[in-house]
């Protein structure tokens, strides 16, 4: 049997709740002949005899009282995807993203200091690559190494973020103590990519998600660099050696200059350079224990 149009379904609702032609006409605005015909086609396709006619109108038929059951049951699911669709894509995306995974997990479980449950965004943490090109990326917020050298952007100076080699608490500082590296297969960033370029033949130990780094580092496996902010507030990991110079880097906020001004935009990058401020000391290496800025008062107004 030939599929059933769905537009002929809802026509036939139409009839039915207004028991005739005159009333659906009025409700979709085709003509009372037009629909006339296309009910009967309706029922010739259908092989069922869908409505009584007579001078008082259109009545339904038995058969007709169970296809309206049935399309009575397809609006109601049509709404329910309407609804679902509805909620899923009203609300404006802001997206958090940076070069340094460990930055990007900073952020991640600081979130509700970036967006709390009643504003009218939504909130994506994300990584890129230092040579992802943000022309085009529009409602992202990049967390980067160095300002971008061109394009039409808006550009925040925010916190220095330090990093050091780190070994186990408690190890003996012996001088051979192995070290731990991201595979060069997954590491984007300059800190990510150091112990491999600096200190290959030591390595023994390798890992292509640079969160386990420290546990690696925990668990006795070697030595291994990390953000002063991640290893200074870990009791398991004891400094081995200053700070890594020239890793030490200024970290820039940029969005894109036709963004800056979207409201959604500009409430997330004013609440995370806060964040950011508010643990200057953490990511400089100054103190051990991460913070969060007072929650915000005004929740951003739904449009």
């Amino acid at each position: 049997m030939k599929e059933v149009d769905w537009d002929d379904l809802k026509l036939f609702f139409h009839v039915a709740s207004q028991r005739g032609l005159s009333g659906a006409a009025a409700i979709t605005g085709i003509s009372a002949p037009t629909i006339g015909r296309r009910m009967l086609a309706l029922e010739r396709m259908m092989g069922r005899a869908l409505f009584v006619r007579s001078q008082q109108g259109y009545a339904l038929a038995p058969d007709g009282h169970t296809l309206f059951d049935h399309v009575q049951s397809m609006r109601r699911t049509v709404a329910d995807i309407a609804r679902w669709h509805d909620e899923a894509f009203t609300l404006p995306i802001v997206s958090v993203a940076g070069e340094d995974h460990w930055l990007v997990g900073f952020v991640a479980e600081n979130a509700s200091a970036i967006r709390g449950p009643d504003d009218a965004f939504r909130l994506c943490c994300k990584r890129f690559t230092p040579d992802e090109d943000l022309t085009f990326r529009h409602g992202m917020i990049a967390m980067r190494a160095e300002p971008p050298a061109n394009g039409n952007f808006a550009v925040r100076k925010s916190v220095t973020v330090r990093y050091a080699a780190y070994r186990p608490a408690g190890d003996d500082a012996r001088a051979d103590l192995p070290w731990i590296s991201v595979g060069t297969e997954s590491a984007t960033s300059d800190p990510e990519k150091w112990v491999f370029r600096n200190r290959e033949p030591q390595i023994h130990t390798w890992t292509n998600a640079p969160d386990i780094v420290e546990k690696l580092i925990a668990g006795g496996a070697g030595r291994g660099v990390l953000p002063v902010f991640i290893g200074d507030a870990s009791a398991d990991l004891v400094r081995d050696g200053e700070p890594i110079e020239e890793l030490t880097h200024s970290l820039w906020l940029a969005v894109n200059d036709d963004d800056r001004q979207r409201p959604e935009v500009r409430t997330a990058l004013d609440r995370l350079a806060a964040l950011l401020k508010t643990n200057a000391d953490l990511f400089a290496g100054q103190k051990a224990v991460r913070t969060r800025p007072a929650p915000a008062l005004i929740a951003f107004p739904r449009s």
